[in-house]
């Protein structure tokens, strides 16, 4: 099959994984270029993963003739414009979540990504590309759970990370913690059931840390959601979690239930000592979706090959950042809101 040739723009933490992903674990692809406004992480690229070809601007790295397609990991208010850009360039796109922090900018992104059916364009749902959670769909899909009537899920980051989420929230835009955090389980939510969601109920805390009022920003919230038959979601987001990285979804159907990583286990490991009994956690997300983050950029370099459109489309962004939004609303309000 034919060689795809790769540029990436963002190198932070996640950047970082998916270059070296791109680099060393997805076949049929090299990563040829990088961009970031930093020095040392163009020469990490460099350095480490072989680039060949650095930019300090995305404007100029699109314009390179060698790229066949982008990886977009810049921050979220980026996103929108510079998928816009590369499929104007004919390159297809691979962007992170979310899309975009805008809904008429999201719908003038989607046109775009409409209007050019021969580019493939994925977004970075990558727990729909997790083992666990594909065995839970499929568990679904089977009707072994019957109907589905609830689905509640968590995503809490660990507490080592707030001090410089305080910082970064001070700078920076995240989108809010529904936006920025609570948008892969809202696309579970949606995935699983196949249903929309048509009304949203949220609150939020800070405790730990109420310097983040300051900043409208949230460090623990939680919605109710219900979908478009009725059925119900709740979900659970946070920043401050002492034991490590806690991702769990529990799906409750008409014949039975499951649950997907009710303890977030790092391994198979049970220790057992002075301490009591203690199953080792992921402390991360790049431990706890490592793989899932390969098998996604895996999907995207088959379809470009093998000319098709992933799974996961510019709508499933769409409607997921409008249910995120409605979240941030209802939080700031008290009210319930309607997702039209």
């Amino acid at each position: 099959m034919t060689n795809i040739n790769v540029g990436i723009v963002g190198l932070g933490r996640l950047g970082k994984i998916h270059a070296s992903n791109l680099s060393k674990q997805i076949p049929g692809c090299t990563l040829v270029a990088a961009c970031s406004l930093f020095a040392e992480e163009l020469d990490f690229a460099v350095n480490n993963l072989g680039v060949t070809e650095t930019y300090k601007t995305y404007e100029e790295m699109i314009e390179s003739p060698n790229l066949n397609a982008v990886c977009i990991v810049s921050p979220s208010g980026f996103h929108c414009k510079q998928i816009r850009q590369a499929m104007d360039k004919n390159l297809h796109v691979f962007s992170e979540k979310p899309i975009g922090l805008d809904i008429e900018d999201i719908e003038e992104t989607q046109r775009v990504i409409e209007a050019h059916p021969h580019q493939v364009f994925m977004l970075g749902f990558m727990r729909r590309y997790d083992e666990s959670y594909k065995y839970a769909k499929q568990m679904v899909d089977d009707g072994e759970l019957g109907e589905l009537t609830i689905v509640r899920s968590y995503g809490i980051d660990p507490s080592e990370g707030m001090e410089s989420f305080v910082k970064f929230a001070g700078n920076s835009n995240s989108g809010g913690l529904f936006a920025d955090m609570s948008i892969h389980d809202i696309d579970l939510v949606r995935w699983f059931t196949k249903k929309e969601i048509s009304k949203v109920w949220a609150m939020g805390k800070n405790a730990a840390y109420p310097e983040l009022d300051k900043v409208n920003e949230l460090e623990t919230g939680a919605a109710m959601l219900q979908l478009e038959d009725k059925t119900m979601a709740i979900l659970v987001a946070g920043r401050n979690c002492l034991h490590g990285y806690h991702v769990e979804t529990e799906l409750i159907g008409t014949k039975g239930m499951l649950r997907i990583a009710t303890v977030p286990e790092k391994n198979l490991v049970t220790v057992m000592n002075e301490h009591g009994v203690i199953r080792p956690c992921s402390q991360n997300f790049p431990e706890r979706f490592k793989q899932a983050f390969v098998n996604e950029l895996k999907e995207f370099i088959l379809c470009i090959q093998e000319k098709r459109q992933p799974e996961v489309r510019a709508f499933d962004g769409l409607q997921a950042t409008k249910v995120a939004l409605a979240c941030k609303k209802s939080c700031e309000t008290n009210e319930l809101i309607e997702i039209k």
